[in-house]
């Protein structure tokens, strides 16, 4: 089957940036933590969530990579990164990285924006990432989602 517009270009994504890994568009949806879970048949916790935050006093993104078993804390990210932020809007989502809420993966976003993942990620040996569409998702480690994503392992959860 042919992968959908939005998941080919994570796929074209993640050839660019030299990972062998296979996006899937599955029949059930993964919009969310729990039903990406149960449709790859993995912990909550193995699943990656993408959430866009918006700094308070500026029009700047932020990708927190967290786990889908955790909540985001404000207060953590504010006192890691010296900055406050809040959650984004849909439409500030989809102008930053190309997708909309539900879809968003770690890379391939229209423009580049600063990232950091959760620490509880790195204690799975496998994870399963958001590709583009609501249905979509592709299989990394740890050490792959560090690396594709630029990001910062940092204590985020609440």
């Amino acid at each position: 089957m042919e992968l959908s517009k939005s998941a080919q270009r994570v796929q074209q994504a993640l050839h660019e940036m030299g990972l062998s890994v296979e996006v899937v568009e599955l029949p059930a949806s993964t919009r969310t933590a729990q039903e990406a879970a149960q449709a790859v048949g993995c912990q909550l916790g193995q699943i990656v969530k993408s959430l866009v935050f918006r700094r308070v006093d500026a029009d700047e993104p932020l990708l927190v990579l967290t786990s889908g078993a955790n909540r985001v804390s404000l207060q953590k990210l504010a006192a890691a990164l010296g900055k406050r932020y809040k959650m984004a809007e849909a439409e500030f989502v989809r102008r930053w990285t190309g997708f909309a809420i539900g879809g968003v993966p770690p890379v391939g976003h229209a423009h580049p924006i600063r990232a950091v993942v959760d620490r509880d990620l790195l204690g799975y040996d496998e994870l399963w990432a958001a590709a583009g569409t609501p249905r979509a998702l592709f299989r990394l480690t740890p050490e792959q989602l560090l690396r594709i994503s630029g990001g910062e392992a940092l204590e985020v959860a609440e």
